[in-house]
């Protein structure tokens, strides 16, 4: 899945990202809801926002849901706490720490965060790969095991193997339409900015990604129980590091959790207190309602946590594979110069998000239980790789916005410097 989510950088930082700054900047954008909604009526600008926030604060919950069961896994394995009690805990600090600052605040600390993420990913890692005997014994080790394990199609040929390679590269798609980095996008200050924003998140990835393979093949190689797959980070940061090291990969996970939670609550703050002007006929402050509406996805996404147990991974691919089907068609079209009607919006939108749900839903039911057409759909959406649920949904969500008949009347005037911009000879 690593090419299909580096590709997913590429394409937001190079492609989204030049349209989504101009047009954010010479109309004073905030949110991502007024990027999707630009050029509808009022009345329905506000109908797809009331969606869009609905869509968001659902995924998110989910989302948050993973990373507090993140935190709490960290505390559990290196403090020996229950893991509600370590969930409670994580939880209250992050919400605590985000209560504290806004966008900048996020930003700053993102940076921060992001930093120590890369040093402990990096020297665990290789350490990892030191303990196992090196590259050379990693692979042998890995061969003996299972050789499927080293094949490129993973011991799968034909159709299964597409559907296995459209699904893992299909996780970059999410990337298009997550509401959190569209955000970042729309906050740049210039273009020279965001080249550079680009070059160091797309080394960052890199090195991430790669650091993480490598850990996870190792910790193969060392015979770690499949069971511990999600808390092989902490297992071999205190196997292998003293004590101290040990407490500062912790913080590593823990900033991992607080970067992602912060940009994911600032989202859903805003688009419940800035694109529906939630208190304001009441004449409450927008701050203070934000404030409310992160405690209040904070209170869900613990309690979801607790009442639904489920793998980290399959939490954020869900939440993922939803926001990327319901909104990257639409910012997609918006991009290339397309502008749907807004029912074809709200149609695309809403088709990328239920399908996503229907085969999510499916994934998790048991072929045995049914017969005949129910069956065959069931053992579908259980294919290696789930293209079903992380590709297919993009594909009619797509089709809406760009059918030559969905398109506004009339199309509302571009900003200056878009459209008008002479072409380069």
């Amino acid at each position: 899945m690593v090419p299909g989510i580096w590709g997913g950088y590429v394409a937001m930082w190079l492609w989204f990202g030049p349209r989504i700054r101009e047009e954010s900047r010479m109309n004073d954008w905030v949110t991502p809801t007024e990027f999707l909604s630009a050029g509808l009526p009022p009345t329905q600008a506000y109908r797809l926002a009331v969606v869009a926030a609905g869509l968001i604060s659902f995924c998110f919950i989910f989302y948050i849901a993973a990373q507090f069961d993140a935190a709490a896994s960290a505390f559990s394995v290196n403090f020996a706490l229950e893991h509600e009690s370590s969930l409670l805990l994580g939880a209250g600090i992050v919400l605590f720490y985000c209560l504290l600052g806004g966008f900048w605040a996020a930003s700053v600390t993102d940076m921060l965060q992001a930093i120590i993420m890369l040093w402990a990913a990096l020297l665990v890692s290789l350490l990892a790969v030191v303990a196992a005997g090196g590259p050379g014994d990693v692979l042998d080790s890995l061969s003996a095991t299972d050789p499927a394990l080293l094949d490129f199609t993973g011991g799968n040929a034909g159709f299964v193997f597409a559907g296995l390679a459209l699904g893992l590269a299909g996780i970059g798609l999410g990337t298009l339409g997550q509401p959190q980095l569209v955000a970042r996008l729309m906050a740049v200050r210039g273009d020279a900015e965001r080249r550079r924003g680009f070059a160091i998140a797309f080394a960052w990835g890199i090195a991430i990604y790669i650091g993480m393979t490598c850990l996870a093949l190792s910790a193969r190689s060392l015979a770690l129980e499949p069971a511990q797959g999600e808390q092989i980070f902490y297992l071999l940061a205190a196997e292998l590091l003293p004590p101290v090291l040990a407490g500062i990969v912790i913080a590593a996970v823990l900033s991992a959790v607080m970067s992602t939670v912060d940009s994911l609550l600032l989202a859903a703050s805003a688009a419940l207190a800035h694109d529906l002007k939630l208190g304001e006929r009441r004449g409450l402050d927008r701050l203070m309602v934000s404030r409310l509406v992160m405690a209040g996805v904070v209170v869900s996404a613990v309690a979801l946590a607790l009442v639904l147990p489920e793998t980290i991974f399959n939490r954020v691919l869900f939440a993922w594979n939803a926001l990327g089907a319901a909104f990257g068609p639409l910012i997609i079209a918006r991009v290339i110069g397309i502008e749907p009607s807004g029912n074809a919006r709200l149609a695309s939108i809403l088709s990328g998000f239920a399908l996503t749900v229907f085969f999510y839903s499916l994934g998790n039911i048991d072929p045995a239980e049914h017969s005949g057409a129910a069956r065959r759909l069931v053992e579908l959406a259980l294919l290696p790789g789930d293209p079903f649920e992380r590709f297919i949904p993009f594909i009619p969500s797509l089709l809406i916005v760009l059918w030559p008949g969905s398109r506004l009347k009339k199309v509302a005037a571009r900003p200056t410097g878009i459209s008008q911009r002479p072409p380069r000879l």
